[in-house]
């Protein structure tokens, strides 16, 4: 059962996981002692059987966080392939009121907010903010202009977004400090 669901999030399985599938997750580091699986992060393992995946880094940064993280602002606008940015580290957002107190959160950068359900979508079963929510993030934030015009662009031509609503972020855009 771990590994049909490890197979489902690129290769990962998390204590909680293991707790919600009914296994006790002292099996996991058994699995790790026998080589069964690796250990990528605090509670988070992977199984080497299933192939590596380009999105291998983002389901480990949304699992982090005990799998309360989201995918978000600059990363998501890469994943959504939106427009030309490339983070140097990933962006994922986890509950406004959830402080991670574990090991290995030095390449992710955190950003706090309780997001509704309809600002989240999911890429390859990874979740990630719409690209609407996105782009206003970017606006938000210290993305370059240019490159917050070219996701509305982008997604004004892919219809990744209503139009009104990408009219409303492009005023925003333009409009003065």
């Amino acid at each position: 059962r771990a590994f049909s669901l490890a197979q489902e999030q690129q290769g990962f399985v998390t204590y909680t996981n293991l707790v919600d599938l009914g296994i006790d997750p002292a099996l996991a580091r058994q699995w790790y002692q026998r080589g069964r699986v690796e250990r990528v992060a605090f509670g988070v393992y992977r199984f080497p059987q299933v192939q590596v995946s380009e999105l291998d880094a983002y389901r480990l940064a949304t699992l982090w966080p005990a799998g309360r993280g989201v995918l978000s602002h600059e990363t998501a606008l890469q994943v959504h392939e939106l427009c030309d940015v490339n983070p140097d580290n990933i962006h994922i957002t986890v509950p406004g009121r959830y402080r991670p107190q574990r090991a290995g959160g030095e390449r992710y950068i955190l950003h706090h907010a309780d997001l509704a359900p309809e600002e989240v979508t999911f890429v390859e079963g990874i979740p990630i903010v719409t690209p609407l929510r996105a782009i206003a993030e970017a606006i938000d934030t210290s993305v370059p202009p240019h490159l917050v015009a070219q996701a509305i662009g982008t997604a004004r031509r892919l219809g990744r977004a209503r139009t009104s609503d990408l009219d409303r972020l492009e005023e925003r855009l333009v409009a003065p400090a």
